[in-house]
């Protein structure tokens, strides 16, 4: 079986084509700037690259020349496009509708819509391509896969807001979490790489890239996550400020004279490691900064760590326990000094890590001693896999 995965964005779409029985990806790519006259596909075949610069107006004629891209006569990876036997949709939004993955009909697509209210830039981007492969290959299955989903089993307690009930009533306002399938493909993972019963588990995991969240998992189930009505809460990140006070929003609009629309780009784009560093909201320009002596690059390095640190202790009181952290995701993956810095602070909790293998860059495994109470793992995601599965074992 083969699989297509669709990661629609608002000018922008992801994909991989995967072969499900070995789970090799024959195939993938990045579509950007759909929209505009300088849109551009760069489409790759295991190591060879291929560029397409061609203007689209839709993701209808992205996904088109996509679909063109997997019949080429001289890279093509299939013969027709009937070997694709379903598409995976990545959708960021399923609000309280949506607990698991679906087999895409009409009536999920206006579900999808009623949430939109709560994702506004990314459920109508992610309809867009649900409508584009509906007309461009008819009869083919679809499954909606959620960033959401896996973090339903929160209980009420820990997710609802502490403001009037109303509006969770009338809005549906309160935490819902991000980066589910990564949450959930890693923690998945960590089980097996400790050869227990996932039930028994409590694990917590770090999504640490220029969006970052956290999640405590006990039994396979999400308990609490960092991110919550929106990707902006939680621990700070590349441009995003994360948890902060509000009051500090209304300060912003009186003292600078501000528009909300004005304080909204501060705090999503202008804030987290980009702000206090003044400097790149990647952690590598930030860490050699910090190097060559930048005092505020330093700042932003020891402010992150220590919240990821904070965050990791709460989430130990929620489980009742920790039998092991992952680390994820670009920033999680890569940056050694990271991971240590974080680690550091949780040596109370008998957290120890082993320098040599820390700094091993991109490699799954363990990092901690085998004296650490806590074990401490590194293991790349794969959330288009999980959409792949997901869409398998959905239209089986």
């Amino acid at each position: 079986m083969k699989i297509l995965v669709l990661n629609s964005g608002s000018s922008s779409l992801k994909y991989q084509l995967i072969d499900m029985t070995n789970e090799e990806v024959i195939a993938k790519g990045n579509f950007e700037r759909i929209g505009q006259d300088n849109s551009f596909l760069t489409h790759k075949v295991g190591e060879e690259k291929h560029l397409i610069e061609t203007p689209v107006k839709n993701h209808e004629e992205a996904i088109k020349l996509v679909l063109e891209q997997f019949t080429h006569p001289e890279y093509g990876v299939i013969k027709v496009l009937g070997e694709i036997d379903a598409v995976g949709h990545r959708l960021v939004h399923g609000g309280e509708k949506f607990s698991s993955s679906v087999v895409i009909n009409d009536e999920v697509i206006e579900k999808v819509k009623e949430c939109s209210s709560l994702a506004p830039l990314h459920n109508p981007a992610g309809i867009l391509g649900i409508e584009a492969c509906k007309r461009l290959m008819p009869g083919t299955p679809m499954v909606g896969v959620f960033d959401t989903a896996f973090h339903q089993t929160m209980p009420k307690e820990h997710y609802i807001y502490p403001i009037p009930y109303e509006y969770y009533e009338k809005y549906g306002i309160r935490k819902y979490g991000f980066h589910g399938t990564s949450h959930r493909f890693v923690s998945e993972r960590a089980a097996e790489l400790m050869g227990g019963q996932r039930e028994d588990l409590k694990i917590v995991t770090c999504h640490l890239g220029q969006g970052a969240s956290i999640a405590a998992i006990k039994g396979g189930k999400c308990l609490d996550t960092s991110m919550g009505l929106t990707p902006l809460a939680g621990i700070p990140m590349g441009t995003r400020c994360g948890d902060i006070d509000p009051a500090i929003v209304k300060y912003l609009m009186e003292t600078e004279n501000l528009s909300i629309q004005e304080v909204d780009t501060i705090l999503n784009k202008k804030s987290g490691a980009l702000g206090i560093s003044g400097i790149s909201p990647d952690f590598r320009d930030i860490e050699t900064a910090k190097a060559e002596g930048n005092e505020r690059a330093k700042l932003a390095l020891d402010n992150y760590n220590y919240l990821v640190a904070q965050h990791i202790g709460k989430y130990a009181v929620t489980l009742q326990g920790l039998d092991a952290i992952v680390f994820t995701a670009g920033v999680g993956e890569n940056p050694g000094t990271v991971r240590q810095g974080v680690c550091d602070q949780l040596a109370f909790m008998g957290v120890k890590i082993d320098e040599e293998k820390n700094f091993k860059r991109g490699c799954e495994g363990e990092l901690s001693t085998p004296d650490s109470k806590v074990k401490v793992f590194v293991i790349p995601t794969n959330e288009e896999l999980v959409i792949a599965r997901d869409t398998m074992n959905l239209v089986k």
